[in-house]
């Protein structure tokens, strides 16, 4: 398992590594931070999807031990998401608060997409096995903020995007929309 888990990591941090290479090389184009935006936002929607896809893929698979890789999984999905506040807060408003408060105002798809970040900072917060236990039954009701930070994700990507441009997030919200009716129907039957 844990050749298992190093590979994983491997692969989450790969695009973060491709993008701050690009960026010191200076090859991510000629606007470099809408590229690290939504390299970023783009990388933490995948891996909210994924982290989501983890039970039902244990469920098709019966390989448990996939389900012991979602946590990870999860982490980087918030590492990601919190990368790409960060890029926003820190390139576009040199971190001044005056300024990001005016564009959330301006731009309310900032509020969906900071919302979704809000709601998976507990559960990053709440992933180590000390909190697990602490927590006890009340662990799991609270990881299912992932469900509304999922949505919210998916619809600030639909909010921000260009018109020509649906194929991506119509993507992601029709693998969400499976993950969630795959749950709904397993609790029903």
């Amino acid at each position: 398992m844990a050749g298992i888990r190093a590979a994983v990591f491997a692969l989450c941090a790969l695009p973060a590594v491709l993008l701050i290479v690009g960026l010191l090389q200076g090859t991510l184009g000629a606007n470099p931070v809408e590229r690290l935006l939504n390299g970023t936002g783009s990388w933490g929607l995948r891996f909210l999807i994924a982290t989501l896809a983890m039970t039902p893929l244990r469920w098709a698979t019966g390989a448990r031990w996939v389900v012991r890789l979602r946590r990870q999984i999860g982490l980087w999905a918030f590492f990601y998401a919190a990368a790409h506040f960060s890029v926003f807060a820190v390139f576009e408003h040199g971190l001044g608060l005056a300024a990001i408060v005016s564009d959330i105002a301006q731009r309310p798809f900032i509020l969906v997409g900071a919302s979704a970040l809000l709601l998976l900072l507990p559960l990053a917060l709440t992933s180590t096995q000390g909190w697990i236990r602490r927590l006890g039954r009340n662990w799991k009701r609270l990881h299912w903020l992932i469900y509304p930070a999922a949505i919210l994700g998916v619809v600030h990507f639909f909010w921000l995007i260009k018109a020509d441009r649906w194929t991506e997030p119509l993507i992601y919200a029709g693998i969400l929309a499976v993950l969630l009716g795959w749950r709904v129907v397993k609790r029903l039957g």
